[in-house]
């Protein structure tokens, strides 16, 4: 009844807070300079539009405008599209009208889920045991490799090791691809530039917290009475030194889900984020404010997830 309860606060939060995202996106976007409705973007997004006189086109802009509801006030456009968004309907984009922006995220956001969730799986699969064997080997070669690796992961920015990366497979051993989706050769260079960062945090995380369960009372009663290293370590020591790093995934899969917009742009992934790019290069207003909420969302229900899995791992967490 408690995590029940839980839950539905942390419903009602993630409610409240993606109201005011939004807000805070609508108003950023009426603030910034430039719009999709000026004469050059119109112009070319409508291909022969250039030939019609400046009345025409006013007269076509302002159906545009009542079209996408831009000729009501800034408040009401927020309402309409706040009770739309709850229902999972927003509407055609600017830049693409005959299709609906749910269907446009459909299609491209399973990309961008794949793409983080392959990343974070690959982060932790080689993060937690770099982890323990750095904690187990304290103060030896491999304790300072595996420290300066993690260190090198966390220093440089993902998009920036991406580069290196396709310099080095792709121009000068020509293994892999340089950019595609569509196979798991393809797949390699993004899911690894993307988890680099995480493998780096999810390393170093799991060093010093299995450094600090192994000195606890418990973890020594155990040696006390005759159990191996090995034992001690699986059923006391890492189960317990797990629970930080569960901490640290719901804000590391929130980086991965706003971090691999510039993954995508660079590897021509077919995602959610170069979608995001494009409406804001295009002021594809409708499509920019979606793509806001949609990140928001996913981000805010990761984050449920994961503190909804803490009572698994310890039972003295008490959801009240």
């Amino acid at each position: 009844m408690g995590l029940l309860k839980y839950i539905l606060k942390r419903l009602v939060t993630i409610f409240i807070s993606l109201v005011v995202v939004i807000v805070i996106t609508y108003i950023l976007m009426y603030l910034a300079p430039g719009e999709f409705f000026n004469i050059n973007a119109f112009s070319a997004s409508a291909g022969k539009v250039s030939t019609l006189t400046p009345e025409q086109l006013q007269i076509l802009i302002k159906g545009f405008e009542e079209k996408y509801g831009l000729n009501v006030p800034l408040w009401k456009q927020i309402l309409n599209y706040l009770g739309d968004a709850f229902r999972f309907k927003f509407g055609p984009s600017f830049s693409n009208p005959n299709e609906p922006i749910e269907v446009q995220i459909a299609r491209r956001f399973p990309v961008t889920f794949t793409l983080a969730i392959l990343s974070i799986a690959l982060a932790l699969i080689i993060g937690i045991p770099l982890g323990v064997i750095s904690a187990l080997k304290r103060n030896t070669w491999i304790d300072y490799t595996t420290t300066f690796v993690a260190m090198i992961g966390s220093m440089f920015p993902a998009y920036l090791i991406g580069v290196i990366l396709v310099i080095i497979f792709s121009i000068y051993l020509k293994v892999l691809p340089t950019s595609g989706w569509e196979t798991p050769k393809q797949m390699i260079l993004p899911v690894v530039t993307v988890a680099l960062a995480p493998l780096a945090t999810i390393a170093r995380f799991m060093r010093s917290s299995l450094l600090d369960v192994l000195n606890q009372d418990y973890v020594r009663t155990a040696y006390a009475k005759g159990g191996t290293e090995r034992a001690v370590i699986i059923r006391h020591a890492l189960r317990n030194s797990m629970i930080p790093i569960v901490t640290i995934i719901g804000p590391q899969l929130a980086i991965l889900f706003t971090g691999t917009v510039w993954i995508e742009n660079l590897f021509r992934v077919p995602g959610l984020g170069q979608l995001f790019v494009n409406a804001a290069a295009q002021r594809d207003y409708p499509l920019l404010v979606t793509s806001t909420f949609i990140l928001s969302l996913s981000v805010m229900f990761m984050n449920l997830l994961v503190d909804i899995i803490y009572a698994f791992l310890d039972p003295r967490i008490k959801y009240e």
